[in-house]
């Protein structure tokens, strides 16, 4: 039980605690010697005043002898003194003798100051010290274990320290309520020892040379004859010790710690029993920092101490701030900054102690000293916390790192363990990487639950969507209600995924450059998060840290209904297990039931974090995995297959999970993967609305085993994917199984073989059945009567809701695709994208050709690279399609004509451009690789300038058409007079500086174009042009450069052309490469600009508003030295900062700073 004494109060006359008298100060002169005169030093004063006090002393020890009853073993505090009680002692206020001449106050009594003064004892260590001397003396540890007549260790004269003792005011330490007292056991010589005594008030800790000294100050505390012996004391032995970092102290007098600067108070780990505690405090003004350790043999008795102190100081602490100064702040903010986590919203900071971790035999006092116990800063940032060390002089926070200082840094995200101790100050927290063991901080801080509390609110703003923290939390049940509500994310932030991830890559130490992903929010179930390949990093894949980092900060986002990780390479988690922990296992879904499936502790991290995924979030619905497996499925190890289908289709069939729509395209799936896919899609209770296993090698059996089990799905299934596998199509058998579909959308069976026979690949009534948004037959042999049954189908209204149907490269000739167009044919225009690329049009040209004119098309028709043997043909296909009025997207690129187009072509293609009133978006490019080169040739230029007079066009793709610079001055005649054109693709024709800047000029009239392709194929092709002609005349280091490549440089026509003859050196090449990339960026910083115009005008955004534009370097051309000579650097124009500016209303100007 902690002992509680009466409380005295002190006025500023002196009261006599004892018998409540209140005693004059002017009744009690000083005594002679107690003035410090200029001529003694220091140590002569203190001489004096022992010699003063000896025989008081002993006098005072004969006199109470008598009366001194039996100690107990905790002496209780009662609220009258005893009779026995000395006369009243009253303290003076203790001056440093730094200011020699400076009076002190008289005491109320001189025999009370007799009592407190130390004896004179002669020491040749005082005199030997540079130190300012104290009148009680220097401070020194409370287990000292030096004799009154020995030296006192060098690091005991500290100023520091003495200035920390001359603040301390006796009468203040007086002042105090008793709350708890105990004898120290004996130190010292065998025939010199002492007991020293600790007594704890309400404001401080003090220890006294002995019992009877803390007696005169403190009734509450009995006096006894003479020096205490072992054998006879019947208190438990206390042994002190103390480990320091700037520690001093006296064996004279007494000392005194604030409670105020107590950091913790904690039982030290030294062997079994553990009954040892200590007390760390630290000075913040004077920067003094030490521990005191109790060797206690009494395990009670070790926990009144404990409980005594700590509540003494968390009150003495909750009545008064202790603020932190203000340098220390500014210390450890600057530490943060260093670390880049100070964020001033997310910033807290403590004193803590961070303790060893030895344990073994039980301790003796001189091992006690050497236990590595230190008084540090902990900070928590935004995404880490911290140990600082605590500052020194000769240290710049500015410039040195954490690590640099014997500090470290702990991601928040990687804790997993909180655990905080009931009976003292000590807490540990434990942090791990994932593949590593955890890491161990065993600390101790009064402030524990504030900083519990601090933690895990950072962990829950971070991480503000999971339901439940993936740490072990052990802290008494009170402190839960303490914290806070994380507040509610908005949408705008995806639900925090951005801090989320970020703090991840914090805590593992990742960039967080290298990882991109992107929000899609036109797509089915969206939004949909798509990662993106890694940027940066000198590599092709995410490593399994990246990938960890992505996946845990996606858990429990109910933001995203798709998560897309197709082509990110998920094999550095495959067949990889943490054995180090489980604390990011999901052992419970979101709602909290219980996950019961076999080995989920030996489950790879593939595994288990994509089952974390698809438990933890009821918002996701569809997880796409589309060659997201670079290797081939192995059976050989524990975890056999791809490990996605053992992480899905469990969950699936005991509906753990609301993911329904799972895309496998691109993954080698083994028979163990088609058995996970089996046991789930016969559970009708999964309700499973796609399984897309595209190009996954699935043979006859595979495939007829998956159909199978789909059957069972019936009635929620929405998509079938079987595309590009080597299994073959037996219509008669599939029709068993497609039939219980009733609400298919999409079905995909490209690029797949069919065994011979009539039958139709589908019957009419299936189709029928069905709900057919999109049907693609790619590459597949359609016969006879799968075509007929497609026409009826087309004739039907139930073919209505069909938006997209596939049939390129199937063989189909021009009334085949007659034969649809016809069938499809309905008023109003079907609202229908048909493909018939690579397919045999020429074979029944003149039905195709009829079709088309009688505006039988759809509103979407694409039939791209079409190979025209008779150029006759095709320009009849371009006549058709001027006279055609259903359709308004048209895509005939990558046509091959047998020579470049005549001039009866050009002029059909001009009149399609200028006449056509209904297409909105065309596709005319052409097609540049190794193996084929398609283009209308030269003439299309002229063709171009049919657009001045469209009005309805809004897309035009062009690109690799080798329209050269005649094309480029057809474009810019075309944006003089367009109107309704919005985008303009026209890369890839061999547009050189000049040309670009042509088309970019043109722009100053135009303001309804949106878009313009940047030119960048083109510049590099520009770039790789002059570097082979500059090889190519390359003679003997020298280098005769052509007249094309000087004019390319320069962009001034007012400028001389350089001489065909002129010799440059390849300083000046270099400049000339450098000073053209800066012509192509400036141009097209310019085409920005104008661009930017145009979307003002479209938002109907006032366009007199100034837009800033990156700076960028317009460059010179080379300069010449006077002699002729070609070591000349190249120098470039000063700055230039583009400006939109508002001239009349026409144009954006190009302005020069300053001007």
């Amino acid at each position: 039980m902690v002992q509680v004494g009466a409380s005295r109060l002190h006025e500023e006359s002196a009261i006599d605690a004892r018998t409540d008298q209140r005693l004059p100060l002017t009744e009690h002169p000083a005594p002679l010697g107690l003035g410090f005169n200029p001529l003694y030093s220091g140590i002569e004063a203190s001489r004096v005043f022992r010699r003063n006090l000896d025989m008081s002393d002993k006098q005072r020890q004969r006199s109470m002898n008598v009366l001194r009853p039996p100690l107990a073993p905790l002496t209780p505090i009662t609220d009258e003194p005893p009779d026995s009680a000395p006369a009243t002692l009253k303290k003076r206020q203790p001056t440093s003798t730094e200011q020699p001449g400076s009076p002190i106050s008289s005491p109320t009594s001189p025999s009370g100051l007799d009592r407190l003064l130390p004896k004179n004892r002669q020491r040749s260590s005082l005199q030997r010290s540079a130190r300012p001397s104290s009148l009680f003396g220097p401070l020194r540890s409370l287990s000292s274990k030096h004799d009154e007549n020995e030296e006192l260790p060098k690091s005991a004269s500290s100023p520091s320290s003495v200035r920390s003792f001359a603040n301390s005011s006796v009468p203040d330490l007086a002042a105090g309520l008793l709350i708890h007292h105990g004898p120290l056991p004996e130190v010292g010589p065998i025939f010199r020892r002492r007991c020293p005594y600790v007594v704890l008030t309400d404001a401080h800790v003090i220890q006294f040379k002995s019992q009877n000294r803390a007696s005169e100050m403190f009734p509450g505390v009995p006096a006894v004859d003479g020096q205490p012996r072992a054998s006879t004391l019947r208190h438990s032995r206390l042994s002190s010790s103390s480990s320091t970092h700037e520690f001093q102290g006296s064996s004279d007098g007494l000392q005194s710690i604030p409670l105020l600067h107590v950091v913790a108070v904690h039982k030290l780990d030294d062997g079994e029993p553990y009954f040892s505690i200590e007390i760390a405090y630290f000075n913040d003004d004077t920067n003094h920092a030490s521990t005191m350790t109790l060797q206690i043999h009494d395990p009670q008795e070790s926990d009144t101490w404990i409980t005594a102190i700590r509540s003494a100081a968390s009150k003495a602490r909750s009545t008064t701030s202790v603020p932190f100064s203000q340098d220390l702040v500014e210390y450890v903010a600057r530490i943060l900054e260093q670390e880049q986590d100070y964020e001033p919203q997310h910033f807290h900071m403590f004193k803590v102690v961070q303790r060893s971790n030895k344990s073994g035999k039980r301790l003796s006092t001189d091992d006690l000293t050497k236990l590595t116990s230190k008084i540090c800063i902990l900070a928590i940032g935004m995404y880490k916390m911290h140990l600082v060390p605590l500052p020194k002089k000769t240290r710049s926070a500015s410039s040195t790192s954490l690590s640099d200082m014997n500090g470290a840094s702990y991601g928040i995200m990687s804790l997993s363990s909180v655990n905080l101790q009931t009976f003292d100050d000590s807490f540990q927290l434990w942090f791990r990487q994932p593949f590593k063991p955890s890491v161990a901080l065993h600390l101790a801080a009064l402030c524990v639950n504030e900083i519990a509390v601090w933690l895990r609110q950072a962990a829950e703003f971070l991480r503000p969507e999971w339901t439940e923290v993936p740490f072990t939390w052990i802290v008494p049940q009170a402190l839960n209600d303490e914290l806070l509500p994380v507040p509610t994310e908005d949408e705008q932030d995806n639900r925090a995924f951005d801090r989320t991830l970020t703090a991840y890559c914090a805590a593992y130490g990742i960039d967080t450059s290298t990882i991109r992903y992107k929000v899609n929010y036109a797509c089915e179930d969206a939004p949909s998060f798509e990662l993106l390949p890694i940027s940066g990093a000198g590599r092709l894949r995410y490593n399994s840290i990246e990938l960890l980092a992505i996946l845990r900060a996606l858990r429990y986002n109910e933001f995203f209904t798709t998560i897309c990780l197709s082509q990110t390479g998920l094999d550095p988690l495959h067949a990889v297990c943490d054995d180090y922990g489980w604390e990011h296992t999901p052992w419970t879904t979101r709602s909290g039931e219980p996950i019961d499936l076999e080995n989920q502790q030996k489950a790879s991290a593939l595994i288990q974090e994509i089952r974390a995924l698809a438990v933890k979030s009821k918002r996701l619905r569809r997880m796409d995995f589309s060659d997201c497996m670079s290797r081939r499925a192995s059976s050989a190890g524990k975890t056999p297959g791809c490990g996605i289908c053992e992480a899905l289709f469990p969950l699936c069939a005991k509906q753990y999970t609301n993911v329904d729509w799972i895309i496998l395209n691109g993954i080698t799936l083994l028979d163990v993967d088609i058995d996970y896919i089996y046991a789930a899609a016969i559970e009708k209770s999964a309700h499973l609305r796609a399984i897309e296993v595209s190009k996954c090698g699935l043979a006859d059996r595979s495939f007829q085993a998956i159909l199978q089990a789909l059957s069972h799905q019936g009635a929620t299934l929405e998509c079938i994917n079987f595309s590009s596998n080597t299994a073959r199509l037996e219509p008669l058998n599939m029709r068993e199984y497609l039939n219980e579909f009733s609400y298919i959308r999409i079905m995909d069976f490209s690029n797949t073989y069919r065994t011979s026979g009539p039958e139709p690949l589908f019957d009419l009534g299936t189709l029928l059945s069905w709900k057919l948004e999109t049907l693609d037959l790619s590459r597949s042999s359609l016969n006879a009567e799968t075509l007929q049954v497609l026409a009826e189908y087309f004739k039907h209204s139930q073919s209505r809701v069909l938006r997209h149907i596939w049939l390129e490269q199937c063989g189909l000739t021009g009334a085949n695709v007659a034969d649809l167009l016809e069938a499809m044919a309905l008023s109003p225009t079907r609202d229908l994208h048909l493909y018939v690329d690579e397919n045999h049009l020429e074979q029944g040209h003149d039905r195709l050709i009829a079709a088309v004119s009688q505006s039988l098309t759809p509103l979407y028709m694409t039939m791209g690279m079409l190979d025209y043997k008779d150029e006759n043909n095709f320009r009849l296909l371009v006549q058709a399609w001027t006279q055609n009025t259903s359709t308004r997207y048209l895509d005939i690129s990558k046509v091959s004509l047998p020579f470049e187009a005549s001039s009866k072509t050009i002029a059909a293609l001009e009149s399609m451009l200028g006449n056509n009133r209904t297409l909105e978006s065309l596709n005319i490019a052409g097609e540049q690789t190794h193996l084929e080169v398609t283009n209308f040739g030269s003439g299309l230029s002229k063709a171009l300038t049919g657009l001045q007079r469209n009005k309805t066009l809004q897309l035009l793709h062009v690109e690799h058409q080798r329209l050269g610079m005649p094309g480029a001055n057809a474009l810019a005649s075309i944006l003089d007079e367009n109107k309704t054109l919005l985008q303009l693709h026209c890369a890839g024709n061999g547009f050189t500086l000049q040309a670009f800047t042509v088309i970019v000029r043109s722009l100053a009239k135009n303001k309804t174009l949106l878009h313009l392709s940047s030119m960048d194929e083109d510049r590099e092709a520009a770039i790789r042009k002059m570097d082979q002609e500059i090889d190519s005349a390359r003679e003997g280091g020298v280098t005769k450069v052509k007249r094309t490549i000087g004019s390319a440089i320069s962009s001034r026509s007012s400028e001389s052309p350089q001489s065909p003859k002129k010799q440059y050196g390849d300083k000046e090449l270099k400049g000339m490469k450098e000073a053209i990339s800066a012509s192509w960026e400036f141009e097209i910083a310019v085409m920005q600009s104008y661009l930017a115009r145009n979307q003002s005008y479209q938002s109907k955004i006032n366009s007199s508003l100034v837009a800033h534009r990156p700076r960028v370097r317009k460059p010179a051309p080379p300069v010449t030295s006077p002699d002729g000579s070609n070591d000349a650097t190249p120098v470039g124009e000063p700055d230039r900062q583009l400006e939109m500016t508002n001239q009349g209303g026409d144009g954006v100007g190009i302005e020069k700073d300053g001007e």
